[in-house]
């Protein structure tokens, strides 16, 4: 096979459009992602899927528009749906997840009504649209005969998943084109307490790399032509932020610190959750700095960025 098809569709979110992709492998049709669960979605994957033979779909990871027709799928096509198994553990414990969340946000010092609105939105269908109810586990169970090595890659979340076929790979959203990743807060889902992104994000860079030389797939924007310069990037901007988050005085408080950080820019709660995740992730790397230069190191990508890591770091 010497591709994929790429599908385009536009979502209601600020990430705009979402990129589905099918193959056909092992003589079975395969979808990787799905789009939100719009109607406008569905209409698309009709008119451009044939679903009576849509036999595999494989999820990169469960955010809303990457996954969000998946329930439809499975009740439309009858077709498998393989999710990260982090994300079957978020379907199989939301509601305690939601309560897990609440606490972890309340020790950061989200209050009252900020904090109130986030479970409302965690609560509800506008990031978790209905699970599907025969779902799988990509790790455990997706078929040896399609051809598809599963890479766990968390960073932008801690089920990403990357799929590597023959000379391609459908990496979701963890290598998009001019995109700064903003990676979210949440439970560890396997062990309890905090998930520790930016450990995790720093073995993800070296799987990241090892993607070199093949067609990348992106879940977002323009194709991907170098792997290296997508992760140089992705450096470059995180150390300058990082940068200037050092620059800010010392404060425990990460609300007074968004404070001083954002001003009034940003009201909206959501947007402040975001905003805070990526804080916490850049706090981590100022005290663990050599996580990443190690990183760096091992991809041979630390020599381009030194001066700023040092810089970054203050040290």
């Amino acid at each position: 096979m010497s591709g994929l098809v790429q599908h385009t569709v536009d979502t209601p979110y600020m990430v705009g459009a979402v990129h589905c992709y099918s193959a056909e492998l092992a003589g079975e049709l395969v979808l990787f992602d799905t789009g939100p669960p719009t109607e406008e979605a569905r209409r698309y994957l009709r008119q451009h899927l044939d679903l009576a033979r849509l036999r595999h779909v494989v999820i990169t990871h469960c955010h809303i528009d990457h996954y969000g027709l998946a329930s439809w799928l499975e009740e439309e096509t009858g077709a498998v749906v393989y999710l990260p198994y982090r994300d079957c553990l978020k379907i199989e414990t939301h509601e305690q997840r939601i309560d897990d969340l609440e606490r972890l946000l309340a020790g950061l010092n989200f209050r009252g009504e900020a904090l109130a609105e986030l479970r409302r939105i965690f609560s509800s269908g506008a990031l978790f649209p209905p699970f599907p109810k025969r779902y799988r586990a990509v790790e455990e169970d997706l078929p040896a005969a399609l051809g598809i090595e599963a890479i766990p890659c968390p960073g932008h979340s801690q089920s990403d998943m990357v799929y590597r076929g023959e000379g391609w790979a459908v990496t979701g959203d963890t290598l998009l084109r001019g995109i700064f990743q903003v990676p979210l807060l949440d439970v560890d889902l396997a062990k309890g307490g905090r998930f520790n992104t930016y450990q995790a994000y720093c073995g993800t860079i070296e799987k990241l790399a090892a993607l070199g030389g093949l067609r990348i797939y992106p879940g977002h924007r323009q194709r991907i032509e170098s792997v290296e310069e997508t992760l140089f990037f992705y450096i470059i901007k995180l150390l300058q932020r990082v940068e200037n988050l050092r620059s800010c005085p010392e404060e425990d408080d990460l609300m007074v610190l968004l404070q001083r950080l954002l001003g009034d820019a940003v009201r909206d709660v959501f947007t402040l959750f975001l905003k805070a995740s990526e804080v916490v992730f850049m706090q981590d790397l100022l005290r663990q700095p050599q996580l990443l230069r190690q990183a760096l190191i091992n991809i041979g990508l630390f020599a381009r960025v030194e001066d700023l890591f040092h810089s970054a770091v203050g040290r």
